[in-house]
């Protein structure tokens, strides 16, 4: 009898562990066609995006931040109010408006919204050699708080491991490295990343979505 119950005790252990696994999987893969699709409209390598997701939220597409950022990419009501702005349609500035909690709260739009915010944000440090680093800092600390970071010094030029050393905000400067690693850690299971697609207007991209 004894040993019929640490037998089942064993085959209850070894579901158990193979269910964890498998559910670890999918929780974190579960956006990955949604990622994929918004990160080859705006450019972006979708193993970063799927990485800052990680690290914003952990794929919890609910959590509201503490400066009322929303969803997995905690989305600020100001981007989205400027990203319906910019697409033209009043819908969507009506929505942003009347409820953006709401509307971020949708997986595809707050990824949507987010990775076009990135864009515009990497825009202003493209070719540079801390450009993705940079980035992200401007992601999660702002903009202005990069120009402070890198005032004393020749910005165009900086490496990415001096640029991380100047970041002063040291929960900013543990964030972009947490996602910088995770981004280009070989063990994470992502599809091989699809060739740049070509820009498109936003009246165009909003129409499939």
């Amino acid at each position: 009898m004894t040993r019929y119950l640490i037998s089942c005790l064993v085959i209850l252990g070894i579901i158990a562990a193979t269910g964890t696994i498998f559910f670890k999987d999918y929780w974190e893969h579960r956006y990955d066609e949604l990622i994929a699709r918004q990160a080859r409209v705006y450019r972006i390598d979708e193993k970063l995006v799927w990485s800052l997701i990680y690290e914003e939220t952990y794929f919890r597409a609910w959590i509201i931040g503490d400066a009322d950022e929303v969803g997995l990419m905690q989305v600020t009501p100001l981007v989205a109010r400027d990203w319906a702005k910019e697409t033209g349609f009043k819908e969507f500035e009506r929505q942003t408006a009347e409820n953006v909690v709401e509307f971020l709260s949708d997986p595809e739009r707050n990824i949507q919204v987010g990775c076009w915010y990135f864009e515009k944000l990497r825009e202003k440090y493209r070719r540079r050699p801390a450009e993705t680093a940079m980035t992200l800092a401007a992601y999660n600390a702002g903009p202005s708080r990069v120009e402070e970071w890198t005032a004393a010094t020749d910005a165009a030029t900086l490496s990415e491991a001096e640029f991380i050393s100047l970041i002063a905000i040291p929960s900013t400067r543990a964030y972009v490295s947490s996602i910088l690693e995770r981004y280009r850690n070989d063990t994470v299971s992502k599809p091989t990343e699809a060739a740049p697609a070509a820009r498109l207007p936003i009246s165009e991209l909003i129409s499939g979505v």
